[in-house]
């Protein structure tokens, strides 16, 4: 093997070894819990992994589910890549799904392509819409972006929130929700049968733009740069408040575009609530996949057939959903340990 493919190889090892081994941690801590509960660990964890691949239909779940999860992340990696810390995604994703909603109800009857992606371009537009306001806020009002991300999840969540108990509430369903939207605009399906959607060959596709402009283009060059090193980037002539503003508004429109696609393709109606989660876990993923467009899609599938897995898990041993969280927590906190001691050692 030659020696540059060697050094390849190698420091594809090096990338791969953090997050595999904080997996691996993760599952042997929560095995001692369910030990400590009085449960077969090994019973819980096949009946997860049943749970997620014992049919096609369950296949198809979890790749619906890993969908938002894989096209929040993307952006919120490349985010990151600059230094620029984007938690939003929750908000940006609810309104994206609020915004594929309101332009599939109130559209002129349309044939399914046309009404489908202009239902995935308004939630394409809200989101880029909600983060460019913070990152408006950030550069006009100084406030940091952490702090204006995350209290517009909050507002963006109220207003999806206050919009169904209005207008766009369904008479009589005695729970928030929209009416169920014109079959037009459904995302179609990849295999007949079930309910995997084509909204995961966007996310692929998302994927891997993502990974071409990260490193292929010089909009990635000058998000890297930026990211490495503020004051090389200003010696470069890098535009801090361009690459934020250019940044945030690409992760905010990926946002929106999985909460349109989690409305069109998974519920065919707004619901109250549907984004919960979504936005905070892909920051998870973005770290998972270290900042990597093409590794946080196997991070975001890693948290989409846990989730789905979950329900079988508790219902085969009886342990609760809820440790899924506790997994997926204390998966980050091995990766991000993992982080800080790779950081303490090129400082030394």
């Amino acid at each position: 093997m030659p020696p540059a493919s060697r050094r390849i190889d190698l420091a594809a090892v090096r990338a791969l070894a953090p997050p595999l081994l904080a997996v691996l941690l993760a599952f042997g801590v929560t095995g001692i819990l369910i030990v400590a509960a009085g449960k077969n660990p090994l019973l819980a964890y096949w009946s997860l992994a049943h749970g997620a691949f014992g049919s096609w239909d369950r296949i198809a779940v979890g790749l619906n589910r890993a969908t938002p999860y894989a096209l929040t992340g993307v952006g919120i990696a490349l985010c990151f890549r600059a230094r620029v810390i984007n938690i939003g995604g929750e908000g940006q994703l609810a309104l994206g799904g609020l915004a594929a909603t309101w332009v599939a109800l109130h559209m002129v009857p349309a044939p399914r392509p046309i009404a489908t992606l202009c239902a995935l371009g308004g939630g394409v537009l809200a989101g880029a819409a909600w983060a460019g306001l913070a990152a408006g806020i950030r550069l006009k009002r100084g406030v940091h972006e952490v702090l204006a991300t995350l209290l517009l999840n909050f507002v963006g969540l109220l207003i999806v929130s206050e919009v169904l108990q209005g207008d766009l509430g369904e008479p009589g369903s005695g729970f928030p929700q929209s009416p169920l939207l014109p079959a037009a605009s459904w995302l179609g399906r990849l295999v007949r049968g079930t309910d995997l959607h084509v909204g995961v060959l966007i996310a692929l596709a998302a994927v891997a733009v993502g990974h071409v402009a990260l490193w292929r283009t010089p909009f990635g060059f000058r998000l890297r740069i930026l990211g490495a090193s503020a004051p090389a980037a200003a010696y470069a002539g890098i535009s801090p408040a361009r690459a934020l503003m250019s940044v945030m508004l690409l992760s905010g429109g990926l946002a929106g575009l999985a909460g349109a696609i989690e409305v069109l393709g998974v519920h065919y109606r707004l619901i109250d609530g549907f984004a919960h989660g979504f936005g905070f876990n892909a920051v998870a993923i973005a770290l998972l996949g270290g900042l990597n467009p093409l590794a946080v899609l196997p991070a975001g599938l890693f948290f989409g057939f846990l989730e789905t897995g979950a329900v079988a898990m508790q219902r085969a041993v009886g342990v609760p959903t809820p440790l899924v969280a506790v997994i997926q927590g204390l998966t980050m906190v091995f990766v991000l340990s993992a982080m800080g001691l790779t950081a303490g050692r090129r400082r030394v």
